[in-house]
């Protein structure tokens, strides 16, 4: 019974080391395709960020704590409409004493245009009435006792103190026109209108400060990005929100330097965000960079492209795949991009020959998302490797799969 265990061992030992020679000693198994003719789309793919193609930030004209928040994030406002009401206590006491300024200086202002103050003119008006009465009287015994000095009833002395006594009335109700006359003289308001304009301005001041307390929205649209809270002290300038119009997204598209040459104004452009998958939204190229930066390790231009987005479903601030569409190749010769190969500063493939394969430089030309033209070093046929796990050597016999 040892015996047969011990044989049955060694068989399958034997067995093993049989198959594993054989796996080692087997040409590997390689996936090739056929160099086909078709149309390909020249496609630029890279990554960029969308904002509104028309927004604008709100930031705060005074200081203060926020005392309420009138909007919520994703909320549609049209012009004018309250966002943040902060509390203003200064502005309020302001306004307060601005408008007791303005009351007195126009109060002011309507009595020197009627001549002075109620109780000064009801004074002197009462007084005229004394002294026009005075003078009646002393005209009517003047007047009398010169019609009896004429018949030699009244003495000259007589009529002299009557008629002094009547000058003294009339020379009263001159002096109570003159005083009269002096309550306001014509400077007096102008410097009254002055002072009311002044007091005017100063409360129309007040009256807009306090109105910067509740900041409005400068453009109707949606509140993409709101950065206040109930509570928290801003400072003049702070932003609060920013408003935008979403039906249209700006896209800074970042092209790496060697491909800038592709771009120019008015190509197709694709955008895709990976939160939205199979969804697509196309415009065009607007502007071309002017610059290269450096963008972490790429040296890139920002392209800028405008989008469709009627639908609001492509958000602010989103990063995003673009494709820019730079022309259209068509009988072209393609194969797929995972069959090129890089090697000593040259582009090449490696080509099924006698079941062995072969190094084979090429010439490439326009390319899309997964396929590249080949301009020069295939035919129509070839068979291509696709790329291995382990590196190919030139003349290494292989098990071509399709």
């Amino acid at each position: 019974m040892r015996k047969i265990l011990l044989l049955l061992t060694l068989l399958a030992v034997s067995g093993a080391f049989v198959w594993i020679w054989t796996r080692r000693s087997a040409p590997p198994e390689v996936p090739f395709v056929q160099v086909k003719r078709g149309t390909l789309v020249d496609m630029l793919a890279t990554n960029g960020k969308a904002d509104p193609a028309e927004w604008t930030a709100v930031h705060a004209q005074e200081a203060g704590p926020v005392k309420r928040v009138l909007v919520q994030q994703g909320q549609v406002v049209a012009q004018g409409a309250p966002l943040v009401e902060l509390e203003s206590i200064d502005a309020v006491t302001n306004l307060a004493a601005a408008e007791a300024r303005a009351r007195q200086a126009s109060a002011e202002l309507e009595i020197r245009q009627k001549g002075g103050s109620a109780t000064e003119l009801a004074a002197i008006e009462s007084s005229m009435k004394e002294a026009r009465l005075e003078e009646r009287v002393a005209r009517r015994e003047y007047e009398s006792l010169e019609r009896l000095q004429a018949k030699k009833a009244a003495t000259a002395q007589e009529v002299a103190v009557a008629r002094d006594r009547l000058k003294q009335a009339e020379a009263a109700i001159e002096a109570l026109d003159r005083k009269r006359a002096s309550l306001v003289v014509e400077s007096d308001i102008a410097v009254a209108k002055a002072r009311a304009r002044d007091a005017q301005i100063a409360l129309d001041a007040a009256r807009r400060r306090l109105e910067q307390s509740t900041i409005r929205s400068p453009i109707s649209g949606t509140v993409y990005s709101l950065s206040v809270r109930v509570g928290a002290f801003v400072s003049p300038g702070d932003e609060l929100a920013r408003i935008g119009k979403l039906d249209k997204m700006r896209v800074e598209i970042y092209v790496d330097e060697p491909e800038l040459g592709r771009v120019r104004v008015g190509l197709p452009v694709s955008i895709t965000w990976d939160a939205r998958p199979g969804q697509t939204w196309t415009g065009k190229v607007e502007r071309v960079p002017t610059e290269v930066v450096t963008l972490g390790t790429r040296q890139v231009g920002t392209v800028i492209a405008v989008v469709d987005n009627a639908n609001g479903e492509l958000l602010p601030g989103t990063n995003v795949n673009a494709a820019i569409r730079s022309h259209v190749v068509e009988n072209a010769l393609i194969i797929p991009k995972e069959a090129l190969r890089r090697r000593e500063q040259e582009n090449g493939v490696f080509v099924l020959q006698d079941g062995r394969v072969q190094w084979r430089p090429v010439e490439i030309g326009a390319s899309s998302v997964t396929e590249v033209q080949v301009m020069a070093g295939l035919g129509e046929g070839d068979r291509v490797a696709l790329a291995t796990e382990r590196p190919l050597q030139e003349g290494e016999p292989v098990n071509p799969v399709s």
